[in-house]
């Protein structure tokens, strides 16, 4: 809520709500039966500007920018209500400064966006958009558009998060055979689906008859579809990407088109909008649509509403489910609790990174030491965000990350114990997947409560936690940490700190817990082998070819480069 203090305003009956943009007369009507309400669809920016310190809250769509400079003239506010799934239009952290609840409406468009996903599906197996404009044009081609049934035909899709299942659940309806791939849901979810896991994206490439992506829009899935992975699915593949812009490479998608590779493909959206031109435009096998995924008169209604709803709890008292930004907690448990929030974060997503390559099955949080007096619902939240970090096809938030876990198939189990051995405070994550349990401790060190890593696949260390980490597994025999930096210092990588972890193999203990944190099987290692953990931290991303460099040569097992970015 606004940290300012109702006495600090001037005395009205009700609060003020500003409606920017056109949402549903539901949400509209919702708001008035609480507020003041103005409509303001119309007003020039300069408008905004000069009126925008009237009011308590305000919901918006996508047009309106609610820049630092515009919230910053927002005397009043205490909510901003985004009526769709992002918030990219959002300073969300001036509005976080500044003590502005930020919610949107997340779960407004997803049936939305799996109809038409099925939409776009049958119209290109079915080849239905140029049938309709040549029978439009005075033509009788039957022929020409003959198709494909969807009938036993294998359905694959990549990234199994929210919207991912409701196309899987409506082409089974379809008596499709559906294989999905997203290393981030339980086998168990799987199962309850009835759909096959795919234990890569290249096992899916090598069965689909139709591939569709779902998945998030980062770095690390920019092109994820590309010439490679085209050239590894089967021949007269017909792909659809109904998710995020860049997600397919659309120059390799160009040539697979031409060369007869991928029969026929589906886009929603692009790189760049409006797309007005586009190299596959007027291709005869090639379906667009210009961003309908959320397109229905029920999403618009629903996101409206939604938002209306999150905008009334924030300004009535109640709990804003949909918050993007931190909720709010007693100030004398933030004091305790807010330097270790970066720390849980970090680990979650680290141990997340290190478990990669299996199904996540669980994700457990230990509070060790002082900060088990506390309540550390809100470290425990924060181990999710940094687990689901960049690998879910919605926002993930302090709020919404249990349900997403649970979306997933993923079990989340946190526990205090007051005592911890060797430290003051201690959080310990593990990630299980499959028979492996991967498990990274850490703790704040110094009078800012400094996030350092102080285990690591059962081996103790301690190294400042930067934005740029590498961690190598290693048979521990002189003079690898310096192969390790003659590499790095090769390809222009400079070291900032590094540490190394030694314990024989299968006679490790944990720091701080009595029941330690075995990792299960180590691959590549011998009973009784003498192995070690060394972490890297860089100035600069550490680019996974040079890790595998590194990992290729005698003596090394494994090696990852993790981004843990700027957490809060």
């Amino acid at each position: 809520m606004s940290a300012q203090s109702a006495g600090t305003q001037p005395a009205r009956e009700r609060p003020k709500v500003l409606v920017k943009e056109k949402i549903g007369e539901s949400g509209v009507s919702l708001l008035r039966e609480h507020f003041e309400v103005d409509v303001g669809i119309d007003w020039p920016e300069e408008e905004l500007r000069e009126r925008i310190g009237e009011y308590d809250g305000i919901v918006i769509r996508s047009a309106t920018k609610m820049t630092d400079e515009l919230i910053a003239r927002a005397d009043r506010l205490q909510v901003i209500g985004r009526a769709g799934v992002g918030v990219d239009n959002v300073d969300v952290d001036a509005a976080t400064r500044r003590g502005i609840v930020v919610a949107n409406a997340p779960e407004s468009n997803v049936v939305t966006a799996a109809e038409h996903t099925m939409a776009l599906l049958l119209a290109l197996a079915r080849n239905i958009p140029q049938a309709h404009t040549s029978l439009t044009s005075g033509k009788w081609e039957r022929s020409s558009f003959s198709g494909v049934e969807l009938y036993e035909k294998t359905l694959g899709i990549v990234g199994f998060g929210r919207i991912g299942q409701l196309v899987a659940h409506r082409a089974r309806g379809f008596g499709m055979r559906v294989i999905a791939f997203d290393p981030l849901v339980s086998t168990e979810r799987y199962r309850e689906l009835g759909v096959e896991k795919a234990a890569s994206a290249d096992a899916l490439y090598a069965q689909a008859d139709f591939v569709t992506v779902h998945l998030p829009k980062t770095p690390e899935t920019e092109g994820f579809l590309d010439a490679d992975a085209f050239a590894k699915m089967r021949d007269g593949v017909r792909v659809l990407n109904v998710a995020r812009g860049g997600l397919i490479d659309e120059a390799a998608l160009k040539d697979a088109l031409d060369s007869g590779k991928v029969a026929g493909a589906a886009l929603d959206v692009f790189p760049s909008e409006p797309m007005t031109e586009h190299p596959l435009f007027g291709y005869p096998n090639v379906v667009m649509t210009p961003h309908l995924g959320a397109s229905t008169a029920e999403a618009t209604d629903r996101a409206g509403y939604q938002s209306a709803e999150q905008v009334v709890a924030a300004l009535t008292g109640g709990v804003v489910s949909t918050a993007v930004n931190i909720p709010a907690i007693a100030a004398e448990d933030m004091e305790m609790l807010g330097p270790f929030l970066p720390l849980a974060t970090q680990l979650g997503r680290l141990a997340m990174e290190l478990a990669e390559g299996s199904s996540v099955e669980r994700i457990e949080a230990a509070f060790l030491g002082r900060i088990a007096d506390f309540d550390t619902r809100l470290l425990g939240l924060a181990v999710i965000v940094g687990a689901l970090q960049g690998r879910t096809e919605e926002p993930v938030n302090l709020v919404n990350a249990p349900t997403m876990a649970q979306q997933r198939g993923i079990v989340f189990e946190e526990r205090a114990v007051s005592e911890a051995q060797d430290f003051h405070e201690l959080i310990r994550v593990t990630v299980v997947a499959g028979d492996q349990r991967v498990a990274v401790a850490g703790t704040g060190i110094g009078p800012n409560r400094v996030p350092h890593l102080v285990e690591v696949q059962n081996r103790r260390l301690t190294i400042e936690l930067e934005p740029h980490v590498v961690v190598f597994r290693y048979e521990d025999l002189p003079g690898m940490v310096g192969r390790v930096g003659t590499v790095f210092g090769a390809h222009g990588i400079n070291i900032a700190s590094a540490a190394v972890g030694h314990t024989h193999d299968g006679e490790g203990t944990s720091t701080s817990s009595p029941e330690g944190s075995a990792q299960g099987g180590e691959e590549g290692s011998e009973a009784g082998q003498r192995l070690a953990a060394m972490v890297v931290t860089t100035d600069a991303p550490v680019p996974d070819s040079v890790v595998q460099e590194i990992v290729a040569s005698d003596g090394f097992f494994n090696g990852w480069s993790i981004d843990l970015g700027e957490t809060t």
